[in-house]
């Protein structure tokens, strides 16, 4: 039975504004804290932390608790909740405005870390994104998203998007389980899922420039229902002999589409672009 916070009720309004639906259901709650596998020497970053629901959960594992939270009523209301729990700290912030290392410096928290956090949609994927590419990246990453987001980011070969290969270039995301609208207050209009990302030992692949290497990944991309040569040729403004000829000096047929390309293959097809304008600038 889904648990009904009068907190949630009365904030339904304001929160929606800010595409955010509050999990209340206990049983998939506690899945989400086990799942996490937070051990007693974890400092835990919660993003979103709302009415406190999930971050009692959280705060019986971890060594330090630092929640995160945007709306300043309810950032109060969780001070005086966990006012007598030494070790959570509540930061009234916006997530994206902060770097993790401050978060952590701020929190009293340390590496090794990790986040959890039920995500608002429209801001998941750049929340993600976020620790990814932070100097001071989590362990490991324990997120709420829109299904089709989380399955976006755990897509294998065959399905990829340029938001799979971001993600992937960092972590190893594993789809745990969905979520159903009725788990939440107010209940959304499309399902949920709960996805683990495991942050890697460096990177998927290793290339010279990082950005670079995500500008040419999203060129391919910049028309996935076209085969690669054309795709590229629009992403890139030059002409598809152009493009498949650097295909085939990365070893790739022309012919294939982005979508099915693992990142070592993009990887072989950024040092080939890369040989290319080398050659081009001499």
């Amino acid at each position: 039975m889904a648990y009904h916070d009068p907190v949630t009720q009365s904030r339904g309004r304001r929160r929606k504004a800010l595409g955010q639906h509050w999990l209340v259901d206990r049983r998939v709650l506690g899945r989400i804290a086990r799942a996490a596998d937070i051990t007693p020497e974890d400092t835990v970053i919660e993003v979103g932390a709302g009415t406190g629901l999930l971050t009692a959960l959280l705060a019986q594992r971890a060594a330090r608790l630092i929640a995160v939270e945007v709306d300043p009523e309810l950032a109060a209301g969780l001070r005086e909740r966990f006012r007598d729990r030494e070790n959570v700290h509540v930061l009234e912030a916006n997530v994206l405005s902060v770097a993790p290392e401050e978060l952590l410096a701020r929190g009293g928290g340390g590496l090794p870390y990790v986040v959890v956090g039920n995500l608002p949609y429209f801001i998941g994927s750049a929340i993600v994104r976020h620790f990814l590419a932070a100097r001071a990246q989590p362990q490991r990453l324990l997120v709420t998203l829109q299904a089709e987001v989380a399955r976006n980011m755990a897509a294998a070969p065959g399905d990829m998007t340029f938001l799979s290969a971001e993600v992937q270039y960092y972590a190893e995301p594993r789809l745990l389980f969905e979520v159903p609208p009725s788990a939440f207050r107010p209940p959304p209009k499309v399902r949920s899922a709960v996805l683990r990302l495991d942050t890697r030992h460096g990177t998927a692949v290793e290339v010279d420039d990082r950005e670079a290497f995500f500008r040419l990944v999203q060129a391919g991309f910049a028309a996935r229902r076209k085969q690669l040569r054309n795709a590229l040729a629009i992403g890139l403004g030059c002409g598809p002999a152009e493009a498949e000829a650097l295909l085939l000096e990365a070893g790739l047929d022309a012919g294939r589409r982005a979508q099915t390309l693992t990142l070592q293959e993009w990887a072989a097809l950024y040092r080939a672009y890369r040989g290319t304008a080398a050659g081009v600038s001499r």
